[in-house]
């Protein structure tokens, strides 16, 4: 791995709001506080030895404010853009005899003050925005238009994200609580409409003591008084796995809490979770590697992600392999960390900042291990669907500590080889095989 923060001129030294990849060229767009995007096509270092860079491609101007978050639509064709002041925009891409041109193509108005976080369905054809004005909203990319109002949250929305799967969208507040939307289409003239409703609202610990009160349990989340805009959460591409930052933990009722991020199991309906962050430092971004990686794992999956969350002022890199971070990398900014982002191939991760920089981590060739190509991934992902985690694993408590966690893995591994010796294990402990595990990254930090 190499990398370093790009000594460039990135946004006439205003902040560095956002960041995205292009879905398949890789350009690395940018927003910032000088109210412009801009595209930059990456070069590697590790021919040369040394740390990546940018070029400077072109310039997107339109907005009349800070943008705070810019998303490219799956296929690419569309990047959309939300500002200060509710503004959101969809721009389009044109080829033309001197290349690629990105034109505004529809001025999404609905929200009333500053739009925060946003990111596209799946298919491209809807896109969901949380604003400063406590609502999410769902549009109708095709028509431009509102397609539903998500308005349950009680203070700023600052995260929201999509089920790559299409099922479920998830919203995360600084009223302390991350709300799960469920797709039930409505029918209206014989036509039948996405329609999401909340499901589960994610708030509190459950209560470790049976005679303890509903009011005694402990928030999950840290409440608006958190110094940043923006909680960023993330769902994993097969949809197994939600990462929220901004968590508190408390390992035990009567102790002082501690800063985490949290990974819920979709498939236990979010009530069961780990957490994979403990720092005296606030998570505010997560975000998955679109790569998923063969080989063992510490979440008993027929393949390995990838992950990233952020806090201020640091960078920790995970794999589903282990509950330790593999890769830290803190001390590269002077402002705080506004967001990351993962390029399509996995090989690059952005982080942009409030001082005026980006930073660019560069990954050798399998060095975080060997991608999987669509027809393997939908054979995996089927085998997750049957059984995404460990039965062991689902039963954590929501205050188990990471030596508790541990213990019960160690547990659940003993468990299989007494399996081994009886009859054959159960499909929901049962380990798929999997091929050899691939060089691992010595945990380092980049000062």
């Amino acid at each position: 791995m190499r990398g370093g923060t790009v000594q460039i001129n990135w946004h006439e030294t205003k902040p560095v709001l956002t960041c995205d990849f292009h879905p398949l060229s890789g350009l690395l767009a940018t927003g910032g506080a000088d109210y412009d995007i801009k595209l930059w096509a990456t070069v590697s270092g590790i021919d040369q030895k040394k740390s990546p860079g940018v070029t400077y491609q072109s310039n997107l101007s339109y907005h009349s404010s800070a943008v705070n978050s810019l998303r490219f639509s799956p296929l690419g064709e569309q990047l959309a853009s939300g500002a200060d002041g509710g503004e959101l925009i969809l721009w389009k891409s044109h080829t033309t005899d001197a290349g690629e041109v990105w034109k505004v193509h529809k001025s999404l108005v609905f929200h009333r003050k500053d739009v925060l976080d946003l990111q596209w369905s799946t298919d491209g054809a809807y896109l969901i925005s949380g604003s400063v004005d406590n609502s999410c909203i769902i549009w109708d990319a095709n028509k431009g238009s509102v397609h539903q109002i998500l308005d349950a949250h009680f203070h700023y929305v600052q995260g929201v994200t999509w089920d790559p799967l299409g099922k479920y969208a998830a919203s995360f507040s600084s009223d302390r609580t991350c709300r799960i939307y469920i797709n039930k289409p409505s029918k209206t003239k014989g036509v039948e409409k996405t329609n999401y409703v909340c499901q589960h609202v994610i708030s509190k610990a459950e209560s470790q003591m049976t005679d303890e009160p509903k009011s005694a349990r402990s928030h999950l989340f840290h409440d608006e008084t958190l110094p940043s805009f923006f909680r960023r959460l993330a769902w994993s591409a097969d949809g197994s796995f939600l990462l929220v930052p901004a968590g508190s933990h408390k390992s035990t009722p009567t102790s002082e809490p501690v800063n985490t991020a949290y990974v819920f199991f979709k498939k236990r309906s979010f009530q069961a979770r780990i957490t994979v962050l403990d720092s005296d430092e606030t998570s505010t971004y997560a975000t998955w590697c679109q790569q998923t990686c063969c080989g063992s794992s510490f979440f008993k999956l027929p393949y390995r992600y990838i992950f990233a969350v952020a806090t201020l002022n640091s960078l920790y890199i995970y794999d589903t392999e282990s509950i330790q971070p593999i890769v830290i990398v803190a001390g590269v900014h002077y402002a705080a960390i506004t967001d990351i982002a993962w390029s399509p191939a996995g090989n690059y991760l952005a982080l942009s900042s409030q001082d005026g920089y980006c930073t660019l981590l560069e990954f050798e060739n399998q060095e975080l291990g060997s991608p999987i190509s669509l027809s393997e991934e939908k054979n995996v992902v089927g085998d997750a669907n049957k059984s995404p985690v460990p039965e062991a694993i689902n039963n954590i408590s929501n205050s188990d500590s990471v030596d508790s966690r541990n213990e019960i893995i160690e547990n659940s591994h003993k468990e299989e080889e007494d399996d081994k010796d009886g009859k054959e294990a159960s499909p929901s402990t049962r380990v798929p095989p999997s091929k050899p595990a691939k060089r691992r990254i010595t945990p380092m930090a980049i000062d």
